[in-house]
């Protein structure tokens, strides 16, 4: 049986003057082998925007997300499917994606090439108009291309392209969500979401938290956080937890932390990954890290909050 997965996309792409893809925006998406002719009519003719030095092309691709992906438009293709929750996190192939994408000068005006950002700065300030730099990075802001339904983001900068961000999440101003992770319900965010990390309906990741990705060091783990749970502010996460638990405000968790059980025994957190109804929290006489089991409510979400 074939595990090939298809998807199909419509748009247009921003080349550098030596042709390299530097973004990809997707009108029409979706799953299967190509797209319908109805989409065909919406894209352009390629043209140069002479503000910003670079070519706009129309594109039609079709990929297989389950092998890796084969260049940048590809690559743009899957970070369009999450955010747009066609795809799920962790769910395609992004083997590689970092070495396929350019980094890039993200401004006022969309994409430019670094190489160029000074020529194109001055041809504007000449004109008495005035370029913004958002930022210089492989990734742009999701909301410059998709912008969900149903949710708030205070700070766009915040939110990466490839984020899945669910109906009802809220992500405030210090909060922030890298590509490939998000949520699957109503979420609060004020803490970190890294890559690979995944947050279940109803849960609260404080002010300054921070969750453990599986980028740089973060190993292959991914790390799940369960519904209805809780990360206090600025605390820290590196394992799975289940339904209902809690992390005390000011602790990080890592696979290695050692635990202290009601029963005095002493476990590596990692032995506690993806258990329910967990209270973490140090012991503020003797600093030991000890967990016990948890009934009740935290107080949970503020409703009035997530109706977005």
């Amino acid at each position: 049986m074939s595990t090939t997965k298809l998807a199909w996309g419509v748009g247009v792409a921003t080349v550098s003057p030596n042709d390299a893809v530097l973004d990809v925006f997707f009108r029409k998406l979706g799953w299967g082998e190509v797209a319908p002719d109805e989409f065909l009519s919406s894209l352009p003719e390629a043209h140069t925007d002479p503000r910003r030095g670079v070519g706009i092309v129309p594109v039609n691709v079709s990929v297989d997300t389950s092998a890796a992906p084969r260049d940048a438009t590809d690559a743009y293709l899957r970070l369009h499917l999450m955010s747009h929750r066609l795809a799920l996190p962790n769910s395609l192939n992004l083997d590689g994606i970092f070495g396929l994408l350019a980094n890039v000068a993200w401004t006022s005006l969309g994409a430019v090439p670094i190489d160029q950002i000074d020529e194109v700065t001055f041809n504007l300030r000449r004109r008495g108009e005035h370029l913004t730099i958002h930022g210089v990075d492989k990734f742009p802001r999701m909301t410059d291309y998709v912008v969900p339904s149903g949710v708030r983001i205070a700070d766009a900068s915040r939110v990466r392209l490839g984020a899945h961000l669910a109906p009802g999440t809220t992500v405030m101003h210090e909060g922030f969500c890298n590509f490939n992770a998000g949520t699957l319900g109503t979420s609060m965010v004020e803490g970190r979401i890294s890559a690979g990390v995944i947050v279940d309906d109803g849960s609260d990741i404080g002010g300054g938290a921070s969750i453990m990705g599986t980028l740089s060091g973060g190993g292959k783990e991914v790390i799940r956080v369960g519904k209805r749970c809780l990360l206090g502010a600025n605390s820290g996460l590196g394992i799975s937890l289940g339904d209902d638990c809690i992390i005390e405000a000011g602790l990080y968790v890592t696979g290695g932390t050692l635990v202290k059980l009601p029963d005095a025994t002493i476990v590596k957190a990692r032995q506690l990954s993806g258990a329910n109804n967990l209270l973490f929290l140090r012991n503020s006489q003797t600093g030991a890290v000890e967990a016990s089991q948890r009934t009740g409510s935290w107080g949970g979400l503020n409703s009035a909050l997530h109706k977005n």
